[in-house]
């Protein structure tokens, strides 16, 4: 890719719940042979990062430059919880996650809406992980997005708590509480005990062996879809585990994701890439 056709991200600071400050770094769509019409706003793509109290920076991102260059805007968020922002802001997702970072990503989002940065009918959001499971809250419990992809992503904390080794079960009791404790809570805030509130589709990408985010994770999720009818594509992947490594599949996850996009905004294209098969998409 030339330099001049990489899209350099742009630090954005906006207010989110709670009067939280937060930043993230916004990437506009830049493709030198192509042009949109004067007042055209780009569909805009919310990154949620894995962690969850890693962080993203704006070093150069192949993966999001993948975006750029096809016309979407892209928005990677440091949600409350990330790291390098001092204690006080780390601490923040203690016993939030699930909230404070989905409010946040929204809140991106909103703030690029509002400056005339994204078209607010073409907001998407994906994650793996971590980020998987930011994205499934935002699919399930507000109706903000237009669609949403999840890699590998967490639909039940309770499994994610008992598949979980001990250090990773104490991260979680921060995160979220002690568990069997609050298991109420752990209900509360999986997305797959709330499936009757999902209305938008949906792609889910998936390592057969996964050992973190088990393929049962995403399967239960197409169970749900399926009885609701939503539209929803799912792949499984042979030989991954949590995080695609074969040059294949993540060529693939990434056209497929693609080919989702463009079907579910109507988004007309030349390029020669497979169309992705989606249940229930008239």
């Amino acid at each position: 890719m030339a330099l001049e056709e990489i899209s350099c991200a742009q630090t954005i600071g906006f207010d989110s719940a709670n009067e939280r400050k937060c930043q993230a770094f916004y990437y506009p769509p830049k493709n030198s042979r192509y042009q949109a019409e004067q007042q055209q706003q780009p569909p805009l793509i919310v990154m949620s990062h894995g962690g969850p109290t890693a962080m993203t920076n704006n070093s150069l991102n192949f993966a999001i430059q993948f975006w750029t260059h096809r016309g979407f805007a892209v928005v990677d968020v440091n949600y409350a919880g990330s790291s390098g922002f001092g204690k006080k802001y780390r601490n923040l997702l203690n016993g939030q996650w699930g909230i404070a970072d989905i409010e946040d990503c929204i809140a991106a989002a909103q703030f690029l809406i509002d400056t005339k940065r994204a078209d607010k009918h073409s907001i998407l959001i994906r994650g793996g992980s971590a980020g998987g499971y930011t994205t499934l809250c935002g699919l399930t419990f507000y109706d903000f997005f237009a669609a949403g992809t999840s890699r590998y992503g967490v639909a039940d904390l309770e499994c994610l708590a008992s598949d979980s080794h001990k250090f990773e079960a104490r991260y979680l009791d921060s995160l979220i509480g002690p568990y069997p404790q609050e298991k109420d809570l752990y209900q509360a805030r999986s997305p797959i005990h709330h499936a009757n509130q999902l209305s938008c589709p949906i792609l889910l990408l998936q390592g057969a062996d996964d050992k973190v985010v088990p393929p049962n994770q995403a399967e239960m999720m197409v169970t749900a879809l399926k009885s609701k009818q939503i539209p929803f594509a799912y792949k499984l992947y042979s030989g991954e585990g949590h995080g695609f490594r074969k040059a294949k599949s993540i060529t693939d996850a990434l056209n497929s994701e693609l080919s989702f996009y463009r079907q579910v905004l109507s988004i007309d294209s030349d390029e020669d890439i497979p169309k992705l098969g989606i249940n229930y998409l008239e």
